[in-house]
């Protein structure tokens, strides 16, 4: 099958847009297309075909998963039976609990899209396994709004992952605020599912009976400590912590034009890849061990794409840089997703 398009931001599918400032742009850009990975992706099969080769599960993540899960367990177990230093007990959830915090996620984002097992139970499994190290029950509903993100990106309204406008109404104005609104991201990822207002699945209420439980018997064995440890590392992992940088660095618009970016920096070999964004949304069918060779396969597809190589400069740029703000995202109308989708026409090959 090829594919041909009239949309005029082929191959790249970059729009010619300008994205939101603080302080001069009171609400997000908009766009007037559909976003760009479903088209590029049909672009880049059409001169890549063998990446789909690429496509399947990655075995050794349920290893990654148990062994982490085990560390943050055992930590929690120490800090609440033995370390009384309230000092140590910070240090070591932000250094190391909130880095594993931050794999926890990945793991959880892996599992959405199936890429742990063949099975889609295992992969819900698995979820719920990495949830052991998170005290809040978010493997459920996050699976359930991303995969609607990942449908619907930029649609206002529908994409769970856009900031609500008194979020960048709030938060726009200076260095302290964007401080704070990194600081409360992890809260801001619950308010955006509520406001969805949809009604808790099967899924999420498993999610909820598995982690409570879970929470009350580290609570016995562990100790006040040992629950607090794991929920500092939650905190500050999902917040101000370079291995969080990944929730900026994917959508916040810091170009004219492009609403996805990728962070090709060093620590990718400890999470597992999650700065792959561009590639990971071209190809979701692809896990993250093997999201590498999309670029190297198809470079004239990314290497003009503008990128991140440091976690840590993000979060300095985001709340220093006076031209980057809660505000500075891509939206669409739900009619404008559909007629950019409307451009895409499948012609077989003779």
């Amino acid at each position: 099958m090829v594919y041909t398009t009239e949309d005029t931001r082929h191959p790249l599918y970059l729009g010619d847009w300008k994205r939101a400032i603080p302080n001069k742009n009171s609400d997000i850009a908009l766009d007037d297309l559909d976003e760009p990975h479903i088209k590029r992706k049909h672009a880049i099969l059409d001169k890549h075909k063998n990446i789909e080769n690429l496509y399947g599960i990655e075995p050794s993540t349920k290893y990654i998963t148990f062994f982490a899960v085990s560390v943050q367990l055992v930590l929690a177990y120490v800090f609440g039976q033995y370390i009384q230093s309230n000092l140590l007990l910070v240090a070591t959830a932000y250094v190391v609990g909130a880095s594993f915090t931050s794999l926890f996620g990945v793991i959880i984002h892996e599992a959405t899209h199936g890429l742990c097992f063949e099975s889609l139970f295992l992969n819900r499994f698995l979820g719920l396994v990495a949830n052991l190290g998170i005290v809040f029950p978010i493997f459920a509903s996050f699976r359930r709004y991303h995969l609607e993100h990942h449908a619907y990106q930029g649609v206002v309204g529908r994409d769970p992952d856009l900031p609500l406008e008194w979020e960048y109404k709030m938060f726009h104005t200076n260095w302290f605020t964007k401080t704070m609104f990194l600081f409360f991201y992890p809260m801001m990822y619950v308010v955006r599912g509520a406001a969805m207002k949809k009604a808790p699945s099967s899924w999420e209420y498993i999610n909820w009976i598995w982690t409570i439980s879970a929470d009350l018997l580290i609570w016995k064995v562990c100790g006040a400590r040992g629950l607090l440890y794991l929920f500092l590392s939650l905190w500050l992992g999902y917040g101000l912590h370079p291995g969080a940088a990944h929730f900026i660095q994917e959508h916040f618009t810091f170009f004219d034009g492009q609403e996805t970016y990728s962070y090709y920096g060093g620590l990718n070999w400890f999470l597992l890849n999650i700065g792959y964004h561009n590639e990971h949304h071209d190809f979701t069918k692809v896990a993250w061990s093997k999201l590498p060779d999309i670029k190297r396969i198809a470079p004239e597809f990314y290497d003009d794409l503008n990128a991140h190589y440091s976690w840590t400069k993000v979060i300095i740029d985001f709340i220093f840089d006076p031209k980057i703000g809660p505000v500075s995202r891509l939206g669409r109308s739900y009619e404008d997703h559909r007629k950019g989708r409307k451009m895409v026409v499948g012609v077989k090959e003779e």
